[in-house]
């Protein structure tokens, strides 16, 4: 999945209720691991587990929760991990989003207001995969992508209460 494609830019102010409000910052804090995750935290909200679903479905659609899905540490499991950056020229914009994005390789993808104005990480399997990704890409976008590869991990807890 890739923020570009999915979420929605945000011109306007979402109105959220009080439910809605209530299930973003209750999510923030950890979702639960189990066959129906959705079911046991559906009381919490004085919800039914499809109507859970749907909120959260719609926060997704509507851009208020630009991501929801699990964080995995790929070097636990072998795999590794890239910070990785291009400058696009605005006229392709377009056609390179949907190159990088077509790489399975690519976590999410964001646009910055920087003459590196792409930023993605890449999620390979191995770290010998890398590399030929990074080359993959350059490749298909006849654009130079600038790698920074993880030198250290830092962990850091932030909550937005709303």
């Amino acid at each position: 999945m890739t923020d570009t494609q999915q979420t929605p830019p945000r011109s306007t102010l979402l109105e959220l209720d009080s439910i809605d409000r209530h299930i973003l910052n209750h999510l923030q804090e950890g979702f639960p691991i189990c066959s129906r995750p959705f079911a046991q935290l559906a009381p919490v909200f004085n919800l039914s587990e499809h109507e859970l679903i749907t909120r959260v479905q719609h926060l997704r659609q509507s851009g208020a929760l630009s991501r929801f899905g699990p964080l995995f540490q790929a070097e636990a499991l072998g795999g590794a991990y890239c910070l990785a950056a291009i400058a696009v020229p605005e006229t392709r914009w377009d056609s390179t989003v949907k190159a990088v994005n077509r790489h399975p390789e690519v976590a999410h993808n964001y646009q910055r207001a920087h003459t590196l104005n792409m930023w993605f990480v890449l999620a390979t399997a191995t770290p010998q995969e890398i590399e030929p990704c990074i080359a993959a890409i350059e490749a298909e976008t006849g654009l130079p992508v600038v790698a920074f590869p993880k030198e250290r991990e830092y962990a850091l807890s932030l909550k937005l209460e709303l």
